[in-house]
């Protein structure tokens, strides 16, 4: 993936690029911001007879890029990208997500499951996956998160799913993983915000509820969105119909966002997402 302000010549530069080290360009695309006149190009090519290491790529690549005062990133769909899944008491994203991986639907490993309860222990007993329990209170956040952190680079995770976890995660913890920390919401912020919003929004009659999928940030609930969905209700609808059908909106959006981010097509600049389906 590439990135910078648009001119002549970029997509031919990288292009040959590869051309000139017996690369074969399997897909590629390209989008440019009309507003910020932003340019970002994602292009995947296949590396069996490639002249280059991967250490001496990315070497060439800083040169390559620096007359355009372009940022680039260079990822590889061979090994598994790990994650863990932080988790608090609904299991309907976590079980949505241990199927998927389970399935082979998506390429990633899940070496850990993290979570402030021990309510979902028995869900990760189940796939055969270690299950922490960190309970968070104003007076140990910052212990707790740094032991996380800890915990999480012993295990070499790469991203954090945040699969229904109630907790706000803390600037410090953010910016452990840059962009690499994804989060899943209903959609009725900032309108119906607390901790019964079903039952907010059924009081007001809504026709349409959702689900939004972010990088998470400092800001809460603001970070640069991977995912939306919505579902259309009517007036026939309980407060539990409400809850089943956004836990159904909220698993597949989640999902969505976590398999784009798995294979790499996701590009974020001035806190929004070019996402290449």
């Amino acid at each position: 993936m590439v990135s910078c302000t648009d001119r002549k010549g970029l997509v031919t530069a990288v292009t040959q690029f590869i051309r000139d080290h017996n690369g074969n360009v399997l897909d590629l695309d390209q989008y440019v911001d009309p507003l910020s006149n932003e340019f970002v190009m994602r292009i995947e090519w296949d590396l069996e007879g490639f002249d280059l290491t991967m250490d001496v790529l990315r070497e060439r690549l800083e040169v390559l890029a620096m007359p355009f005062n372009m940022a680039w990133e260079l990822n590889t769909q061979i090994e598994p990208m790990r994650l863990a899944i932080f988790v608090s008491k609904e299991s309907h994203c976590l079980y949505d997500l241990l199927a998927r991986v389970d399935a082979g639907e998506f390429n990633a490993e899940i070496p850990i499951i993290i979570s402030n309860h021990d309510t979902l222990a028995p869900i990760a007993e189940k796939f055969g996956i270690p299950f922490e329990v960190f309970p968070i209170t104003k007076a140990n956040k910052a212990e707790q998160e740094a032991k996380e952190i800890a915990l999480l680079r012993e295990h070499n995770v790469h991203t954090v799913i945040m699969a229904r976890y109630m907790q706000i995660l803390s600037a410090d913890f953010i910016a452990a993983f840059p962009n690499r920390i994804i989060n899943i919401h209903h959609s009725f912020l900032p309108a119906f915000a607390g901790a019964r919003p079903y039952h907010s929004a059924y009081d007001r009659g809504v026709k349409l509820i959702g689900a939004t999928a972010h990088y998470a940030t400092e800001d809460l609930d603001e970070g640069p969105i991977l995912a939306q969905d919505v579902i259309r209700v009517s007036h026939r609808d309980s407060v539990k119909d409400l809850i089943r059908k956004g836990k159904d909106v909220e698993k597949i959006t989640l999902s969505r966002a976590v398999y784009q981010h798995l294979r790499h097509r996701v590009w974020v600049y001035s806190n929004k997402t070019v996402v290449f389906d």
